[in-house]
């Protein structure tokens, strides 16, 4: 399927070498294609590791294996297969992902649970073990790739490369964070959606990589939507060499903490961004921010609604301001909401304030901002302090175009 480049992507950045980690891939031809379609992560002794993992609960072995994995704490490698989810699979399933795990295992002396496997694509067909023996032989004897070659050989529907790269000051050490990312469709995360991969030089403790990714998931990766489908297969891993050679950094009460959580949360926050930019069929990045809500958690739940609304973002991609259609979704969100105190804008003019639109009302800057690519919705409750941000993207034809013949 030949997909044209979405309209808001971003091109891939310079992204440098991350001390203790090896990039490469391979074909393991899981699909009818000619490109690599495997990469193989190597990483140093002793990276520490953590990971999110979807809430659906028919995830794949995959899902399942990381999780048992990620409480251990370490990594030694991890495997990305493309083209095939793996999922509802049963034992020919568990096997495949086994198998790369033990030969991988054996190629570096560590022991299986240090192996991290990752699969993406079409349910319901098993991992062929075949191919994915020959594909992991070939990756671990390939030589050393970019981070654009791995972000695109782990990609499925994507139209173009996802990286990110940032750095913070931890004391007198200097760390980067470099993350690449896939993802399109089947976005609504209940944790992350999507399979992402974040790696650091940083000397960090596994409880506090764990607890930094952990809290900037809820803020980032579990506030966009494409199409509000939770996939069985999302996960969002972070691996840390300790290279860099600073201090360890254990709690929050360490020098540096402070630092390292925030490059973490705009690490994490850049990739989702990447994700809805490459919505399916996507013409319209579209940020809603809900304030005035009776908490933080209740302001993402009803953001959560108004984005995940066919009729919304059926609207945003007719460029139609229709703050009906808002409304509604807010009342459907099954948070606390009072009519007559709710107020909406587009693009920072306000169409309706105190459960009334406002007479002077003039649309047309508002058809203005929504006959551009960058969306801005604001919704305030008028009833508390809490408030959040959530990300998603139009509603268009191309999205059912991707999706009626996504297994062709």
């Amino acid at each position: 399927m030949d997909l044209e480049r979405s309209p808001l992507a971003l091109p891939f950045p310079e992204m440098p070498a991350i001390a203790g980690v090896t990039l490469r891939v391979a074909r393991a031809r899981y699909k009818n294609w000619d490109r690599a379609d495997l990469t193989y992560v190597e990483l140093a002794p002793g990276t520490v590791a953590a990971g999110v993992f979807t809430k659906n609960v028919c995830c794949s072995t995959e899902v399942e294996l990381g999780r048992q994995s990620a409480a251990q704490g370490s990594g030694r490698a991890l495997v990305v297969n493309a083209g095939n989810s793996n999922a509802f699979t049963g034992y020919r399933g568990r096997e495949a992902v086994e198998q790369i795990m033990d030969q991988v295992a054996a190629h570096l002396g560590c022991a299986r649970h240090e192996v991290f496997v990752s699969s993406t694509g079409v349910i319901g067909v098993p991992l062929p073990k075949d191919k994915a023996r020959e594909g992991v032989a070939a990756a671990l004897t390939a030589p050393p790739c970019s981070w654009e070659d791995a972000a695109l050989a782990i990609a499925t529907t994507d139209t173009f490369a996802k990286g990110v790269t940032v750095s913070a000051m931890l004391g007198d050490t200097r760390v980067t964070l470099n993350g690449i990312i896939k993802g399109s469709g089947m976005i609504a995360p209940d944790m992350a959606t999507m399979l992402g991969y974040i790696f650091t030089d940083a000397a960090v403790a596994p409880d506090f990589l764990q607890a930094c990714l952990s809290g900037a998931n809820q803020r980032t990766f579990s506030c966009i939507t494409v199409d509000s489908d939770t996939s069985t297969s999302d996960t969002v891993l972070a691996f840390a060499t300790g290279k860099a050679g600073n201090p360890v950094i254990s709690s929050f009460e360490d020098p540096g903490a402070d630092a390292f959580m925030a490059a973490m949360e705009d690490m994490c926050r850049q990739l989702a961004h990447l994700v809805v930019r490459d919505g399916e069929g996507a013409q319209k990045f579209i940020a809603i921010n809900v304030t005035g809500a009776v908490s933080d958690e209740s302001a993402r739940i009803i953001g959560l609604a108004i984005a995940n609304s066919p009729l919304v973002k059926t609207a945003i991609a007719g460029g139609d301001a229709n703050w009906g259609r808002v409304v509604m979704a807010v009342g459907k969100a099954g948070q606390p909401a009072d009519r007559d105190r709710l107020s909406i804008a587009f693009g920072g003019v306000w169409a309706a304030r105190d459960g009334l639109p406002l007479a002077d009302y003039d649309e047309t800057p508002v058809a203005a901002h929504l006959a551009g690519r960058e969306i801005d919705i604001t919704v305030d409750l008028g009833l508390g302090m809490g408030r959040a941000t959530v990300w998603t993207c139009d509603l268009t034809h191309g999205y059912i175009a991707i999706n009626a013949d996504y297994r062709s």
